[in-house]
This record gives C-alpha cells, structure tokens and sequence, in this order.
C-alpha cells in the first residue's frame, strides 16, 4: 500500500490543492497550553477564556486553546510564566504586567506611582509608541505579543479609617501581591507593606494581621472583600495592572499565515471585551459599581485631582528611581501620550 508519506509528495509535486492543507495540519499540536493568573470572573481570565473560545470556532477546532487558570502549568507561581514559555511548557499566556515586571524591567511603567490620573491616561499609553515599544520589548524575550489588556487601576481598602491624604496612611498594615516598587510605595506614605498571595490575603483581613489591600473595584466586589472588614475604600489610581495577550514564538512561527490571523485578531476582540468588562461600573457616567459598594456599607472615597497630586508628590522620590529603572526615554513618551490625550 502506497505510504501517507509518498501520497502526501506526490500531491505536492503534482500541485494538488489540498497538500498544503494537510502538511499544516501536521503542524499543529492537539493542545495548546495557555495559562493565565487566577480565574473567572477575573478580567484577564476572562479575556484568556474568551480567546481561546474565538480561536476554537474561527479555526473549526483545528487549533484548540485550553486555558490553565490560576497559573497552574508554573504551580501558581505567576512570575515564572514568560520563562516556562521559553522552555515550551506554556504555548500561549495572558499576563499581568506586574507578574512580568522581574523579568521585564520596562514593565513596571504600569506601576510607577500615580502617572496614570485615568483610564483615557492608560489608553493613551497602550495604543501609542511606549505600548509598541513595550512589545518589541516583549519579542527579544522569544515571545510574540498580540494585543493588551487590562485588569484595572488598584485601589485601596483597609479596616480603620477613610484615606484621603499621605498622613492617613500611617502605621497601617498593607498587603501587596509582589514586587519591590510597592514596598516603597507603602513604605514612603509611612505604611507597613506585607507582601502575600491572595489566598493567604483573606484569613489575614480576617484576623487583623493586615489592615488592608490594593486592588481594582471590581475585583473588590467579586471577592467580597468588604465581608474581610475592609469597610473604607479610596479609589486613587495609584498604578494599573495592564495584560498581554502572547504567544511563544515556536508555536507563532509554526502557524500558517492565515492561522496567525485568526489568533492576533482574537486576542484583539477578546481584549476589547475583557477592557469594557474591567472598567464596568467605574467611569462616570455609570459608577453603578461604586453604588453597589456605597450600598454594601463601604464608605468610598473619591479623590479629587489635588487630592491625588498630593499622593504624587509624597511618592515622587519612588518614582524618579523607578522611572530610571524603567526607563527614562519610554517614561518621557507614556508622559507626553497622556499630556496630550483627549
């Protein structure tokens, strides 16, 4: 019997259509790993799901994408994600711009103290030449960028008073997920910074070892943090946590150019989604999610622009050393991007 092999030459030597078509799929794995930190309903987990979802449809199931949520592929260890991507243990990843930030010095833009005063701040930034410089970045680390995300400005709560000013943050005990920058931040407004996983997050806010958190309102709601006796909450846009939709450059370069396509522009819708998604209820005129809060027996603080200001000049040592860390020439352009936004 003739060999697939010998049928599969044969095809091509004689130009039969088909044969590039079956030369492809060979290509293609059965799975493709994406991992992605936490779960649903978080905004980037979502937004993993979600591609993965259009990926599978538009391809007909050729290429199927299973999302790991809780970065589960690197033991949960989110930081350790663009390194097992090298190593081919992750295809595909949606990752938050501070778990890559160790790896990736320019990453802690997102997290310099209060340079972003809003979400038109932030957009200026993705879509203009410090986000494209940000993922040619992304491409020397052998990975491919597709789209960004977001996972939303971090807030911040606490058991014992409203924060309104640098003064009210004295001697409180704050949680912080990772990342030295954030140490400093804390420590400079003359707070106590723990650093802890969420899961150990929750009996800490319980018991009282901590006083508070910092995360995106949303995220506040979803997980009940109010029910932790975080009764204060201060919406300040101290930093972002921005997302990169990417995939690992063997597993790019493997795609057809058709396929590649398919993928990018998925990753782009599922973006766009997964930003509505995390600024729901935020943005005036709809500020149903600080309502909803406000009617859970929050006090919620809204800063106003002096309000903050402040806050930036206490935090402005931080940030003059971590802009040079970062970089000062893609600082010098997200700053003129969000000077000259609309």
């Amino acid at each position: 019997m003739t060999s697939r092999r010998t049928l599969i030459k044969s095809a091509a030597a004689i130009g039969i259509a088909g044969a590039p078509a079956i030369s492809r799929a060979q290509q293609l794995k059965s799975e493709y790993k994406v991992s992605v930190v936490g779960n649903r309903p978080i905004p980037l987990s979502v937004g993993a799901f979600r591609w993965a979802e259009l990926v599978t449809e538009r391809t007909q199931g050729r290429i199927n994408m299973k999302v790991y949520p809780g970065s589960s592929l690197v033991g949960g260890d989110q930081t350790r994600e663009l390194v097992a991507m090298r190593q081919g243990v992750i295809d595909m990843t949606v990752s938050s711009t501070i778990n890559l930030s160790p790896q990736i010095r320019e990453m802690n833009l997102f997290s310099l103290p209060f340079l972003m005063p809003d979400h038109k701040a932030f957009d200026a930034i993705i879509n203009g030449e410090a986000g494209r410089d940000l993922f040619k970045v992304m491409e020397t680390r052998d990975v491919v960028p597709l789209a960004w995300g977001e996972n939303g400005f971090r807030e911040l709560s606490n058991s014992k008073r409203a924060i309104r000013k640098p003064d009210d943050l004295k001697g409180l005990k704050i949680r912080y997920a990772a990342g030295p920058i954030f140490a400093e931040i804390f420590t400079t407004l003359g707070a106590n910074p723990v650093q802890m996983s969420f899961a150990d997050l929750q009996p800490a806010l319980s018991s009282g070892a901590v006083d508070g958190q910092e995360n995106p309102v949303n995220l506040f709601l979803l997980f009940k943090i109010h029910t932790l006796a975080q009764k204060h909450l201060t919406v300040w846009n101290y930093c972002a946590d921005a997302g990169i939709f990417h995939v690992a450059k063997p597993v790019w370069e493997s795609f057809s150019n058709a396929d590649k396509e398919i993928v990018r522009e998925s990753a782009r819708q599922a973006a766009r989604e997964q930003i509505a998604d995390a600024r729901k209820g935020i943005i005036a005129p709809d500020l149903s999610s600080i309502e909803e809060a406000r009617k859970l027996g929050v006090e919620v603080q809204l800063l106003s622009v002096d309000e903050k200001a402040a806050f930036q000049a206490a935090t402005k040592p931080v940030f003059e050393k971590w802009a040079q860390q970062t970089g000062a020439d893609l600082v010098a352009k997200a700053q003129k991007a969000i000077a000259a936004r609309a």
